[in-house]
């Protein structure tokens, strides 16, 4: 057995995991980080695809409203984001070498939009401060700050002074978060919530017409739940809806019996400005044809500058005899969901250990000395840099608990 009962632990090397160890070296702990897979930052170079969105440029009190989950106290992000906010985050990175900038959109990405030079100036900082990284080390066990980890070699156990786990939620399995630690901390009688896809793709039975469209841009549409919505892009896929704008609504999709969305592909315009610019108001008498029907909904997409996948999606519903009904539906459109993409694909978890199972520095009250951060933590929050900024703030945290487990 290695007698590491000084000693920091950190299971996992992913942000949330990268950030404890960094805030644990600088408190003066001796700390190591253990990692299932060949090297750190798998997904973290997988986010970084996009041009690594750190965070958003917001007050905190905004920026801390976009985080959400069943049991979460209140104020919890609130409190975080006012000490670890999105200044000190562009700070920490300046500290790195990494310049970074703020899109139109208050998005903040690294001036070279790529994640690989963050990440090899994260990690060389970490070696000079001491940071020791086991790699090939998977954790197979856990009985209070005693870990036992499977590795090439055969099994190892590790004590330690205090323990955090930065394991990840289950999506992107290949990078390593594959989510097998819920049952070892269910098993040690921790409340952990299923965990589900967040930030992912819905499903959608489309028609042949609509489906030729897959990688078509839905561009500046609204998306409706009965109690929220979205703004922002949707892109046409072969199952189904993927983009910002139907990500932002996971949570309340979930929650629903029959998922169901409306899009309102003209936002900027109302149902009765449409029915003016389209000229004199037709109704058809009885029913109208197949052929009449698209003739009406291809003058629409030209009258009101639709684009081609509204087209489409809108001639896949059942016709309507009057440009007045039409027009309601361009403002409305119901798309029935048939469920969303599966965990593996989503962007990120939702679920997690559940916020009772936590103090304030999120430490397992029924694991004392064991800290848990990032992912692991049932919160979400949607793209545009609060997914990053959240696993980089919460492994701050975890290891600011873990110095004051061990009186430093």
């Amino acid at each position: 057995m290695d007698d590491f009962a000084a000693q920091i632990v950190v299971v996992g090397g992913g942000p949330a995991g990268l950030r404890a160890a960094e805030v644990a070296a600088a408190g003066g702990a001796r700390v190591s980080v253990f990692e299932a897979k060949a090297s750190v930052g798998r997904k973290f170079l997988v986010a970084g695809g996009g041009g690594l969105n750190l965070t958003k440029a917001e007050e905190p009190e905004r920026l801390a409203a976009n985080y959400r989950g069943p049991g979460m106290p209140a104020d919890f992000w609130a409190r975080l984001v006012a000490e670890s906010g999105p200044e000190e985050l562009r700070a920490w990175a300046a500290g790195l070498g990494v310049e970074t900038f703020v899109a139109s959109t208050g998005r903040v990405y690294p001036r070279e939009m790529k994640a690989a030079p963050l990440l090899r100036a994260w990690v060389r900082r970490l070696r000079a401060a001491g940071v020791e990284f086991a790699m090939h080390h998977r954790l197979s066990g856990l009985r209070g700050t005693t870990l036992s980890f499977a590795t090439p070699s055969g099994a190892r156990e590790v004590r330690a002074g205090a323990v955090v786990l930065a394991l990840g939620g289950g999506s992107w399995p290949e990078t390593g978060s594959d989510g097998s630690w819920v049952n070892d901390l269910r098993a040690a009688g921790v409340n952990v919530a299923a965990l589900q896809p967040a930030n992912c793709g819905w499903m959608v039975a489309w028609p042949a017409d609509v489906l030729a469209l897959a990688g078509t841009p839905l561009k500046n549409v609204v998306v409706r739940t009965p109690d929220e919505q979205a703004a922002g892009e949707l892109m046409l896929t072969a199952y189904g809806l993927e983009g910002g704008a139907i990500y932002a609504l996971g949570a309340a999709l979930r929650g629903m019996e029959q998922a169901e969305i409306g899009i309102d592909f003209k936002p900027g315009v109302t149902a009765e400005r449409l029915v003016t610019r389209f000229g004199a108001v037709r109704k058809a008498a009885g029913e109208l044809s197949t052929a009449k029907w698209h003739a009406l909904t291809r003058e629409a997409g030209q009258r009101w500058r639709l684009g081609t996948a509204a087209v489409a999606i809108l001639r896949a519903t059942p016709p309507v005899g009057t440009v007045a009904a039409l027009a309601e539906r361009v403002k409305n459109c119901r798309i029935t969901l048939n469920g969303p993409r599966p965990l593996a694909e989503a962007i990120s978890t939702a679920g997690g250990v559940q916020w009772g199972e936590l103090d304030a520095h999120l430490m397992l009250k029924r694991i004392p000395g064991v800290f848990v951060a990032g992912e692991m933590v049932d919160w979400e929050a949607p793209t545009g840099g609060y997914l990053i900024h959240g696993s980089w703030a919460t492994g701050g945290l975890a290891a600011g608990g873990a110095l004051r487990r061990m009186g430093r």
